[in-house]
């Protein structure tokens, strides 16, 4: 499997809190979940390394454990992690950091995927459009929230508290999960596999680039895998920065992980 990767940080300056890596077999992409003043009260770390972290245990698990399921091997990750600074950070606090993720395995003629919160796994058929495996319940919970963020100073004490209310639905029943300090959260991903016969490709992309798509509508998702194939992760960040700039919109994280020679372990 031959995997292309891009990262770009929001802005100069801003420490980038979205993670993506591969093995042989596999691909991760970690979008790590920040927005908060005063986040280094309640964890010393930070988002950027949650999400590292989170993504290099997963890379390691995905290394030594051929058969065990994504859930499993996400749930095992989030474990490891949370104990690496449980005692000295306030793990359960509802804004300490989360990520949402996204992997892809390559086993036995399969291409299994898994997806937890709002980053998008996109598999290229050779037959009819992508198949787009994304977890939309984060995305409808934050609709009620949008208008009121929106309109709210960024930084201000009921923007904080705007977000805090919206974060209070993570990991809850009725509303989304992402990974965190629960290991449970694992068992609400996405999850599905296809044979690697019928497929092309495929992309991992967080939200901050699947903007192209969602938010500025410049392409459709057979569009985004024909300038991959044609120009690579760059051109589509690109794209994504010229938009954030012409629409006035603050720039987010952007990571695309796009996996071709899927036959090729």
């Amino acid at each position: 499997m031959r995997v292309t990767m891009m990262s770009a940080a929001a802005r100069t300056g801003h420490a980038n809190e979205d993670f993506t890596g591969a093995v042989a077999t596999a691909a991760v992409l970690i979008d790590g979940a920040g927005g908060f003043s005063g986040l280094e009260t309640i964890c010393r770390h930070g988002v950027a390394w949650y999400a590292s972290r989170l993504g290099g245990s997963l890379l390691s698990l995905l290394s030594i454990v051929r058969d065990g399921s994504l859930s499993a091997l996400l749930a095992e990750a989030i474990e490891q992690v949370t104990d690496e600074h449980r005692d000295t950070c306030d793990v359960a606090d509802p804004i300490s950091p989360s990520a949402t993720v996204a992997i892809l395995r390559l086993s036995d003629g399969l291409i299994e995927y898994l997806v937890l919160g709002d980053s998008v796994l996109v598999l290229d058929r050779a037959d009819g459009d992508p198949l787009v495996v994304s977890d939309p319940r984060e995305v409808i919970i934050s609709r009620s929230y949008q208008s009121a963020i929106e309109a709210t100073a960024e930084g201000s004490e009921d923007y904080h508290r705007l977000l805090r209310d919206l974060r209070a639905n993570r990991n809850q029943p009725g509303g989304f999960w992402v990974a965190k300090d629960d290991p449970r959260a694992a068992d609400e991903a996405i999850t599905g596999s296809c044979p690697i016969s019928e497929l092309t490709g495929a992309v991992l992309i967080s939200n901050g680039a699947s903007r192209i798509v969602d938010r500025f509508r410049l392409a459709d998702w057979p569009g985004v895998m024909a300038v991959l194939t044609s120009s690579g992760p760059a051109e589509i960040i690109h794209r994504v920065r010229q938009a954030e700039a012409r629409h006035a919109v603050a720039a987010d994280d952007a990571t695309i992980a796009h996996c071709t020679d899927l036959g090729e372990a």
